[in-house]
């Protein structure tokens, strides 16, 4: 049964490092060490947090966390921004910061969708590539990116959100131009560029069983092929409500039954009122946008600066981290990763049209009540 847990005031003028040191001192833990025998605790980062610049966020990562993910320096239009002009500056940091602090590195994420710009499928006359001229650019980049990175990166998201949200291919450029064999064929180049690392598909809303569906026939259909996908990523995007924990484990268990590593890749938790029924991760029906859609509106009635939610929903939110967590542990043999998509509240994508509370840490970097909810959860038989 789930326990009250009393949410611990921390004084805002003992500073970063005192709030850490009171942190785990309370929980006599952190999150890396109490998970050590069951899977990596991973978080994506922000480009300050990569340059040293978040005095807030950095301690965190660095004490609690044993794997990074990128949140954009990797994406296409980051590294990738001209055909003939690939910018690594933030990328190169990114992999040194993971490297000195001896942690597991993700690389996310080489074909979406989103995020990559309009000229990689369009000849000079502003029209649709031919199917080979785009194998050809998506392979120039593979290579140039992933090889770059050959034995530092151990992880890559090699094709991001492909799938619907009825379990159908997404009619996305790639598809229209290449057709179905893009997906094997961006496996097939990563794994050209580093034969070694652990090559990922990654998609949200798995926990729908349309959803699901969908990505067990293509992950069975990859492999009958020969093709080298190694793990898929759940990235749990979560409700108070949804997943329930019985979908997470059915989720996981179905997954698990492909014969790969399962890795949770993007989790958090939504808490705003407005926002409950929208299961989908998609960035357009989100309020994101990145460079496709504007920003929505803030929900309405929602303080903007507040920097914690009331106690009753940080005890809804710290309830629903201990029953995913749950399953997270009880799949530990298949689980190798569970990654929070944000350091702490103020970090997170959520808080794009809304104001969001999703996070183990909220906007001043303390832990909530879900911080001591999770570690609870790795004390338990």
């Amino acid at each position: 049964m789930f326990m009250q847990i009393q949410h611990r005031r921390l004084p805002a003028a003992i500073g970063v490092a005192g709030v850490f040191l009171a942190a785990t001192g309370f929980a006599q833990t952190t999150l890396k060490d109490a998970f050590k025998n069951d899977f990596l605790v991973g978080v994506a980062i922000n480009q300050k947090q990569i340059s040293g610049e978040d005095r807030r966020g950095d301690p965190i990562i660095k004490t609690q966390f044993n794997s990074i993910s990128p949140e954009n320096v990797l994406k296409w239009d980051s590294v990738h921004p001209q055909p003939d002009q690939y910018n690594f500056t933030n990328a190169d940091k990114y992999v040194a910061f993971g490297e000195s602090n001896h942690m597991y590195i993700v690389g996310h994420t080489l074909i979406w969708h989103s995020q990559t710009p309009r000229w990689v499928f369009r000849d000079a006359n502003g029209k649709d590539l031919t199917r080979e001229a785009l194998l050809e650019r998506m392979r120039d980049h593979i290579h140039a990116v992933v090889g770059r990175y050959q034995g530092r990166i151990q992880c890559w998201d090699v094709v991001n959100e492909a799938l619907a949200e009825d379990g159908t291919l997404r009619k996305s450029a790639w598809l229209r131009i290449i057709g179905e064999d893009y997906i094997a064929k961006a496996f097939q180049y990563a794994h050209e560029a580093d034969p070694n690392a652990v090559l990922r598909y990654n998609d949200y809303s798995l926990e729908d069983e349309p959803k699901r569906k969908g990505a067990i026939a293509l992950i069975k259909k990859l492999k009958a092929e020969g093709v080298p996908v190694t793990a898929i990523g759940l990235q749990d995007h979560a409700k108070l409500d949804w997943p329930t924990a019985e979908q997470e484990d059915a989720t996981i268990t179905d997954l698990a039954g492909l014969g790969l590593k399962v890795m949770i890749t993007e989790l958090d938790v939504d808490t705003a009122r407005a926002t409950q029924q929208n299961r989908s991760a998609d960035i357009n029906l989100n309020g994101q946008g990145g460079s496709n859609s504007p920003a929505a509106a803030p929900s309405a009635g929602m303080n903007q600066n507040t920097n914690r939610s009331s106690d009753s929903v940080e005890q809804l939110l710290a309830k629903r981290y201990v029953d995913l967590f749950g399953v997270f542990v009880k799949h530990r043999d298949v689980v190798s990763l569970v990654t929070f998509w944000g350091v702490t509240d103020g970090d997170s994508w959520l808080n794009w049209g809304r104001v969001n509370h999703p996070l183990l840490f909220d906007r001043d970097g303390r832990p909530k009540p879900a911080f001591d909810a999770v570690i609870q959860t790795a004390k338990s038989p």
